[in-house]
């Protein structure tokens, strides 16, 4: 397949695997980047080829406009994995990027492209609205919360000139996942798998669990110990969890 500069732009393919049989896309959580995925490209390939989403904004995208609507972006990155399907595809996506997971694939089905499955991670279901201004708060109250959900190394946090650097994108990307609202209408009919950590002050299980009424196919909730970003503890067992769906659908 050939790729073009957009795509390249977009998508990072960290370990190419041409011949796999399947293929994991991946959407990042607020403020982050592809290269979070880096280890379960690692894990996964090259039985799955990994595509990580890269956002505008960040590391080598800095310089370009910071996009701050979930359906803008949605609709761009539809344009090209729409690209991608030339094998049974599943999403992932933390967080915002759980958010921007279901609203892609639902562009998708809309053009009869039906994925393989997707997992939501540490995200209440579209129709759990919760009236949250994060994104408004001053620097410090952004820091304060970025704190909080332990996502981000804090010495880093404690180094001025790298949170000037991350705050824009950080900030932008609250506003996205804020001031998403969900319009009834069609959804998915693939396989949905909501993870969750048990302690995560960003969602609930019935918020998670309220996914079920987002798709026609089967739906599973996972829920491991830990908080929002149990992901960076739990790795292991979330890259077996997507090895072994990956492998059903190959």
């Amino acid at each position: 397949m050939t790729v073009s500069t957009d795509e390249k732009l977009w998508l990072r393919r960290f370990h190419p695997a041409p011949g796999a049989a399947t293929r994991l896309v991946c959407f990042p959580h607020a403020g982050g980047s592809a290269s979070y995925f880096h280890p379960v490209s690692t894990a996964l390939s090259p039985r799955a080829e990994v595509l990580a989403v890269q956002y505008p904004g960040r590391q080598d995208r800095r310089a370009e406009p910071l996009i701050d609507d979930l359906a803008v972006l949605a609709d761009r990155l539809a344009e090209l994995v729409a690209r991608q399907l030339d094998r049974p595809t599943v999403f992932f996506g933390h967080s915002m990027g759980a958010s921007l997971a279901f609203e892609v694939a639902r562009r998708l089905e809309a053009r009869q492209r039906v994925l393989a499955g997707l997992f939501v991670s540490g995200r209440r279901a579209p129709s759990a609205h919760r009236d949250e201004r994060v994104h408004l708060r001053d620097d410090k109250g952004l820091i304060e919360e970025i704190k909080s959900l332990s996502g981000t190394d804090a010495y880093l946090l404690d180094d001025d000139e790298v949170v000037q650097m991350m705050l824009p994108a950080v900030r932008n990307d609250y506003r996205a996942a804020e001031t998403y609202r969900y319009r009834p209408g069609p959804d998915v009919s693939c396989p949905v798998t909501a993870l969750l950590g048990d302690t995560d002050t960003k969602v609930t299980e019935t918020e998670a669990a309220a996914w079920r009424e987002h798709t026609s196919g089967p739906f599973e909730l996972r829920v491991f110990p830990g908080g929002h970003f149990y992901l960076n503890t739990h790795h292991a067992a979330v890259n077996r969890l997507l090895a072994e769906h990956l492998a059903t659908v190959s």
